[in-house]
């Protein structure tokens, strides 16, 4: 673990926080108990120097007894008394010399009565003992009783006077006894106390003569002016300062304890408080540890279990979860957490790979399965795709409801799921209304046969309750081996063919690279296409319509043929798909109506009364502008908007029923005549027919080719029909191929026929060199 990592190591900062407040409490426990110590020694010391002070006066009151015994002892004496008298001073002096000497005073001196020196022992200089008479005497005088301290060349004397009578006052005996180390060691050894004797003269320098510590404590003691603390010899000392009577000359006498020695005692208890911490620190320091390790390990545990999680591995459960303390609570929510996140998981990959509404595999799990069949796990095996587009499914949302429409697509997958060959074939759902079907193993013959399969199971309603939806749809097919090299581009192949199969109304296509509009090919047949145009490479045909009264009629339905330069006359189907997908569309509509325009303005069609029919796509019917381009057109030439019928598919209206039905109702309040074109291949709806401006009905040629060979197509014609005349519309059957088809459509009294039969689409010149003929054979 590097030091950053054990900086944020939980474990550190619980021992560390405990360690720290432990620490502070035994260190304000240690702070407190030394506080206690040492204020508890200064109170016994003080008491102890309370003592000593009084011990010391009594010493010298005890000295100064004794002095006087002495002294008066002294002054008792007759012979001394009778040499007094003689003033014999040799004797006198001799005695007092010798009296001195065995009492142990240093300074005897006899006083005549008026206080003079007369006499002294000659132990010490007259100068000496005059200054010790100037500093005694006068105190002594005063309280005879008493004794009096004095200073005599730097030495304290304790000084005593008795009087000298014989019997009458001869004078006054003075004696002086040192206080030396004598006394001082006598005080240490009673009290086991330190005391100095401090002298201060009067020029202010001090002297320490006599004292029980070391000389090198000597200079502390001269430089200390009262009582107090004092750090002597790296030792610290309490003083007690007890001033000496002195005269002139202050003296004290010191009296010192050390504070050291009292606390000493109590020196073990303190070290065995330090050792008693150390262990708690180090005992808590472990066991703290300890603790926290059971709490962090279960919570590294825990860590290490969320980093499983957001790697996605959800299989492994949460360790301590048996626990029953807030680990325990802690380990277990995660483990729950665990299961839902799994759970929601697992729904997301569910919802990622399976379309929700319909329950089948989506686009995306298709194009991974699809990516796996045509990849090195397929095998090589062909692969066979079918996109399937359902129509009306607009109209059906919009007419009934997106609730119904959401059971349309359920019943369509479930459709779909009946018509699979094997486990292996998928059906998928692409989105909006669009499905898909993989035929592992197939080609384009097998996916034909699927295509009919399905065709054949839409045949069937969908019933909902009292409502009934007819299913149809327009299929592409691509396969693979082929032009596609990747699932992407399959996929797309099989849209572009069913997108094309929905325009064309084939039910089914395989794909073919001409329907794709972003090829290159496209995109150059698109350039050609416009250049079509402008170089007026197009060319009107007319395809001739008449009645069942054998009459040529006055009708002809435009279609446009384009010549090309290189390629010769270039099939529709080559063409006008591409145009629809590219939405070029809008400009061949435009382009065909000017030129009808412009045919119908020519003065011998004037006078034909022609009727020209032109198809819209649905990309027409959505151009809001239509209606007024027609009519600049019109205005333009002078001809009117009754020559013209407009052609749409439901297809067309279906897609986006409320624009196109806004646009069909402006065209016919223009004057445009307007037919359903391909009736009958599934688009037909009853309300519409209702609800559109209306005026014709064109039968699908399917249904009209059939009529030979299938009494089913021949019902369907008889009923469009006898359903269009109740509805006050004109019929017109396109695809009449034989006589028989166009005697039989007389006889179920339809309006107009068309086919090849009749003629085919026909230049203009060669439509007008027709009808002339047509006319004149009638």
């Amino acid at each position: 673990m590097n030091l950053r990592a054990l900086r944020r190591s939980l474990i550190l900062r619980l021992v560390g926080i405990s360690l720290l407040l432990l620490l502070i409490v035994q260190a304000a426990g240690f702070v407190v108990v030394q506080t206690f110590i040492v204020r508890n020694a200064r109170a016994q010391i003080e008491r102890s120097l309370d003592v000593d002070e009084r011990v010391w006066r009594w010493l010298l009151d005890q000295n100064a007894v004794r002095l006087k015994e002495a002294s008066t002892l002294l002054a008792s004496d007759y012979g001394f008394r009778s040499a007094v008298n003689s003033g014999d001073a040799d004797t006198i002096q001799s005695v007092l010399e010798n009296h001195g000497a065995r009492i142990g005073a240093a300074m005897t001196a006899l006083l005549d009565p008026r206080m003079q020196l007369q006499a002294a022992s000659p132990s010490r200089t007259a100068a000496e003992y005059q200054s010790a008479v100037d500093q005694a005497v006068p105190a002594l005088v005063a309280q005879p009783q008493g004794s009096q301290i004095a200073v005599v060349n730097g030495i304290p004397y304790q000084f005593v006077m008795v009087p000298l009578r014989a019997p009458l006052l001869i004078g006054w005996v003075l004696m002086g006894f040192p206080v030396n180390e004598t006394l001082v060691s006598e005080m240490q050894q009673l009290l086991s106390v330190d005391v100095a004797i401090q002298i201060r003269d009067a020029a202010g320098a001090v002297s320490v003569p006599v004292s029980s510590l070391p000389p090198r404590a000597f200079a502390d003691l001269r430089d200390f002016r009262m009582g107090g603390e004092r750090e002597i010899g790296g030792e610290t000392l309490l003083v007690r300062a007890v001033r000496l009577d002195s005269g002139a000359t202050s003296a004290r006498a010191l009296l010192l304890r050390s504070l050291d020695d009292v606390v000493e005692p109590y020196r073990q208890l303190q070290i065995l408080l330090g050792v008693i911490t150390v262990v708690g620190l180090v005992l808590f320091a472990l066991g703290s540890a300890f603790m926290a390790r059971r709490v962090t390990m279960p919570l590294r545990s825990l860590v290490d279990a969320t980093h499983r999680l957001s790697q996605g591995d959800y299989g492994a459960p949460i360790e301590h979860t048996t626990r029953h303390d807030e680990i325990g609570n802690l380990a277990r929510s995660f483990d729950r957490m665990r299961l839902d996140i799994a759970g929601q998981q697992d729904q997301i990959r569910r919802l990622a790979d399976i379309d929700r509404l319909t329950g089948v595999p989506n686009r995306e799990r298709f194009r991974s399965a699809l990516m796996d069949a045509i990849g090195p796990g397929g095998g090589g095996r062909p692969v066979a795709v079918i996109a399937l587009d359902l129509d009306r499914f607009k109209h059906v949302n919009g007419v009934l409801g997106y609730a119904l429409g959401d059971r349309l697509l359920q019943a369509v997958a479930e459709r779909l799921g009946m018509q699979a060959r094997s486990s292996q074939d998928m059906i998928a759902r692409l989105g909006g209304n669009q499905f898909a079907m993989m035929l592992p193993g197939g080609d384009a013959t097998s996916a034909r046969e699927m295509a009919q399969r399905i065709i054949r199971a839409f045949e069937m309603p969908v019933a909902f309750g009292d409502q009934t939806v007819d299913l149809s749809a327009g299929m592409g097919i691509a396969c693979w081996p082929g032009t596609a090299q990747d699932a992407d581009t399959l996929l797309s192949h099989a849209e572009i063919a069913m997108y094309a199969a929905k325009q064309r109304l084939s039910g089914a296509l395989v794909y073919e690279p001409s329907m794709d509009s972003s090829s290159a090919g496209s995109l150059s047949l698109l350039t050609e296409l416009r250049r079509a145009v402008d170089r007026n490479e197009l060319r009107l045909f007319l395809q001739p319509k008449v009645t069942l009264t054998g009459q040529p009629g006055n009708a002809a339905e435009a279609l446009v043929r384009w010549q090309h330069p290189e390629r010769g006359m270039v099939p529709p189907l080559q063409f006008i798909p591409f145009a629809e997908q590219t939405g070029f569309v809008r400009q061949l509509t435009l382009w065909m109506f000017e030129q009808a325009v412009v045919f119908l303005a020519q003065p011998q069609v004037r006078a034909m009364s022609l009727q020209i029919s032109i198809n819209l796509s649905t990309r027409d019917l959505l151009d809001p502008e239509l209606s007024n381009r027609f009519g600049a057109l019109l205005e333009r030439h002078g001809v009117s908007a009754s020559a013209f019928c407009l052609e749409i598919t439901e297809s067309a209206i279906m897609d986006e029923p409320l624009r196109a039905e806004a646009m069909l109702n402006r065209l016919s309040e223009q004057g445009f005549k307007l037919s359903i074109d391909d009736f009958g291949t599934g688009y037909s709806s009853l309300a519409y027919l209702k609800r559109l401006p209306v005026d014709e009905l064109k039968i699908d040629k399917s249904f009209v080719i059939g009529m030979a060979a299938d009494d089913g197509d021949e019902q369907i014609v008889r009923s469009t029909i006898d359903l269009a005349h109740n509805l006050g519309l004109s019929v017109v059957a396109e695809g009449v191929e034989t006589v028989a088809i166009l005697e039989r459509l007389r006889a179920l009294h339809c309006d107009d026929a068309q086919g090849y039969y009749i003629s085919r689409p026909l230049p203009m010149d060669d439509f007008l060199a027709w009808h002339a003929a047509a006319a004149e054979g009638k």
